[in-house]
């Protein structure tokens, strides 16, 4: 195995160098680097002239040098395209140009009768006739005993990153277009994948692709590939593909080629219909339905492909289903699902069939096809915010944080709220910690007795089964969410004519929207309410998600109750609490004192204001080194990972950043974008102030999740508030708002106060 050699930070002295246990031979750095080294040796090391590590030699006078390298047997990970700008006063390392083969030497990396007249004119006519919009599958597409030998080379020597954001979980290789950038070494571990590649590329297949999807000629230089893992568990949510100069999407797949993979294992690709809808202004717009209609299962040496089209190749990737036992996962052969996948792109310059300007075009037809009849128009749920009667003189008199309930004002919210949020001191220490942290969460809300009837009726609910089909689940009160690109899961809003009484309706169109919970509130975020808008969401298994959106206009403040039954959703309160095996839900005269906190796992990140803010990139990249599929790593993923199954809310900063190539998908390798993060949970409110910088998701729920995601979700506009003229001159007189100070005591929670009501 050799190694790269990166930079020297610095060397007292140049000499022969040597490492005692490395592998090493002694010879000069100056003019034999890059050494030959092995796998025991990684990272950084120190070494010293005479013999032995130089981290075993004394610091002082040691002519030493630290030497920073990468194995490069593997491909690397890293998603950018461009190259990194080369050292000053050092010549760029040149790029290998790609193979250019002849027909003859294509067709042969295929299978045999692939190009021949009869099979062109099945596929043909097979994909203009296929629906829910044009695309096909091709069977044994590549040379049996070359894509098998791909697959042995993939495993032994390419690396695989996790990443995770909102729309996907999956492992990750690098692109395949940079294996031109390899030495030759590295390129010798790779010799199929790299014959794979050029056959995909070449001439002959890019028109067999061209003629079948009649999409006109395709790019043999702009290369746009990687290979993906699924694992249980990952998966890939709605979305159209349309981003840059795409043209035909892809999907090759590496499976076990000796463990025929089974639907029932999930990892399908899945396509979704669409519909046209006239608008109030008599548009149509073009919008996907929430349930797919075309199932296509992976399977060895498969090619499923489609050309890219705004607005209408609607498509996921089904989560591969967690096994039952360890042993049914061994037997199955670890469920992995592997595949290379990409797009041909718009012809670039000098290309045959270039036409200057044709790819700004496209993007700019991508963006009127998007935006066409005003598609969210047509979205569900709308929102129906309710303006507040500024006619209340109440309102003002508990704008502030004044505590003046009358005794009818707490008769009637001792019915749903827990006593001990409902006294001064309490009412104090909430508004206190919400101007600091502009973000709470308030476990045991809901008082024990309403909480009881709550979790009886989820409970009820979660046991009967729900129709598959959206129009079948739409005959009753529930409505679905759509359109899938951009949400999906059940809902209820106020005044649903369908809808039974339940307790759930009472937080819906009772206590919610009353003006005696809405005083609270005010007094809760010393704020002014101004208007609201309630729904109550369910989020099934296997099935629901809401991806990232900010919102437009002023600031507002976000309400949402946890009434989720089930557990082992990752909140560190709700797991302690199973351990310790009490529920201080069931009792108000628990003599714990309920705690808040700035949202479990959350990092808060402010502006000047203390408002979620931020322009980081919206996704997280799963923190850890690339590993190699082989047996140890396939064992650990599959054994050893923590079972997490999403349903978790997060608040994100959004991403600024209009320089990186479109195609590449945005990720970050640190967590600072996340301002604030909330596992499903049971009886736990958070209030978030959110401006439109920062945005909002509620992260896919895993078929292996014990049960659905319940929550009640709220939007309250608030007035906004005159800011301080002096705050700037005064800047550096006092803590800024937003950021504690070290000099206050550190509020821990709240002391269960007597209630002056008798109400239960």
């Amino acid at each position: 195995m050799r190694g790269r050699w990166l930079t020297a930070n610095f060397i007292r002295q140049s000499s022969l160098l040597e490492c005692c246990n490395c592998g090493f031979e002694p010879q000069s750095w100056a003019s034999q680097l890059p050494w030959p080294i092995d796998n025991r040796f990684q990272g950084a090391h120190a070494f010293s002239a005479g013999g032995g590590c130089g981290k075993n030699l004394g610091p002082v006078g040691l002519r030493r040098a630290w030497i920073f390298y990468q194995p490069t047997t593997q491909l690397g990970t890293k998603m950018k395209r461009k190259a990194d700008a080369p050292a000053v006063g050092k010549k760029p390392t040149k790029k290998r140009s790609k193979n250019t083969l002849s027909d003859d030497e294509a067709k042969a990396r295929f299978q045999k009768g692939l190009f021949d007249k009869v099979n062109l004119k099945k596929y043909t006519t097979g994909y203009a006739s296929s629906t829910p919009y044009k695309h096909s599958v091709i069977n044994g597409l590549v040379d049996d005993a070359l894509l098998r030998k791909v697959r042995t080379e993939i495993k032994s020597n390419v690396s695989f990153t996790p990443k995770e954001t909102d729309i996907y979980k999956i492992h990750q290789s690098g692109d395949l277009a940079n294996l031109d950038g390899l030495d030759n070494d590295a390129l010798e571990k790779l010799p199929s994948l790299l014959a794979l590649r050029d056959a995909l590329y070449s001439q002959t297949f890019r028109d067999y692709v061209s003629s079948i999807t009649g999409c006109g000629p395709l790019s043999g230089r702009k290369t746009d590939m990687a290979i993906n893992v699924y694992t249980p568990g990952c998966y890939l949510l709605c979305h159209d593909d349309v981003i840059g100069s795409r043209k035909v999407s892809y999907i090759l797949y590496l499976t076990d080629p000796d463990t025929p993979w089974k639907p029932e294992w999930g990892g399908a690709l899945r396509l979704f219909p669409t519909v046209d809808r006239k608008g109030g202004d008599g548009a149509v717009a073009k919008t996907p339905l929430p349930d797919v209609v075309k199932v296509i299962p992976p399977a060895w040496n498969q090619l499923s492909f489609f050309a890219v089209q705004p607005g209408e190749s609607f498509h996921d990737v089904e989560e591969v289903y967690h096994a039952a036992s360890k042993e049914e996962l061994e037997k199955n052969g670890g469920r992995i699902r592997m595949a290379i996948s990409g797009w041909f792109h718009i012809p670039q310059i000098g290309e045959a069939g270039w036409v200057e300007g044709a790819e700004e075009k496209a993007a700019r037809k991508s963006g009127l096809m998007q935006l066409q009849g005003n598609p969210e128009q047509h979205d569900r749920p709308q929102t129906t915010p309710v303006k507040v009667g500024q006619s209340d003189p109440s309102d003002s008199s508990h704008e502030g944080g004044e505590f003046a309930f009358n005794a009818a004002d707490i008769d009637f919210l001792l019915k749903y709220i827990a006593p001990t949020y409902l006294t001064p001191n309490t009412m104090e220490n909430v508004a206190e910690h919400f101007e600091e942290e502009f973000s709470i969460t308030l476990p045991d809300i809901l008082h024990p007795k309403f909480a009881a009837k709550v979790r009886a009726y989820v409970e009820a609910q979660e046991a009967k089964s729900l129709p598959q089909n959206s129009k079948d689940i739409e005959k009753g009160a529930w409505k679905v969410a759509r359109p899938p690109h951009k949400h999906r899961y059940l809902y209820l809003q106020p005044g649903a004519t369908k809808s039974e009484a339940s307790p759930l309706k009472e937080l819906l169109e009772i206590l919610l929207p009353s003006r005696q919970f809405r005083l609270w509130l005010q007094m809760a975020t010393r704020s002014r309410i101004e208007s609201h808008d309630i729904i109550v969401r369910r989020f099934r298994r296997g099935k629901d998600y809401t991806l990232a959106t900010g919102h437009e206009g002023k600031p507002r403040l976000e309400l949402n109750i946890g009434i989720t039954p089930t557990d082992a959703w990752g909140d560190a309160d709700d797991d302690d609490e199973d351990e310790d095996g009490d529920d201080e839900s069931d009792s108000e005269d628990s003599s714990e004192a309920p705690t808040v906190h700035n949202g479990k796992g959350a990092k808060a990140s402010t502006n000047g204001k203390g408002k979620a803010n931020g322009s980081t990139a919206k996704a997280k990249e799963a923190k850890g080194k690339g590993k190699s599929m082989d047996k140890e790593v396939e064992a650990k993923v599959q054994a050893d990972e923590p079972l997490e199954v999403g349903g978790h809310e997060v608040y994100m900063a959004g991403d600024d950043d209009g320089n990186e190539d479109a195609a590449i998908y945005k990720s970050s390798a640190d967590e600072d974008n996340i301002l604030f993060f909330q596992a499903a949970s049971w009886n736990k409110m958070t209030l978030v102030l959110r401006d439109s910088g920062t945005l909002r998701f509620v992260k896919y729920v895993s078929a292996s999740a014990k049960g659905g995601r319940w929550d009640v979700s709220g939007m309250f506009e608030i007035e906004e508030q005159d800011e301080d003229p002096d705050a700037d001159e005064n800047a550096d007189d006092g803590p800024v708002v937003g950021v504690l100070d070290d000099s206050e005591e550190e509020f821990h929670g709240f002391s269960n106060e007597p209630s002056d009501s008798d109400s239960d």
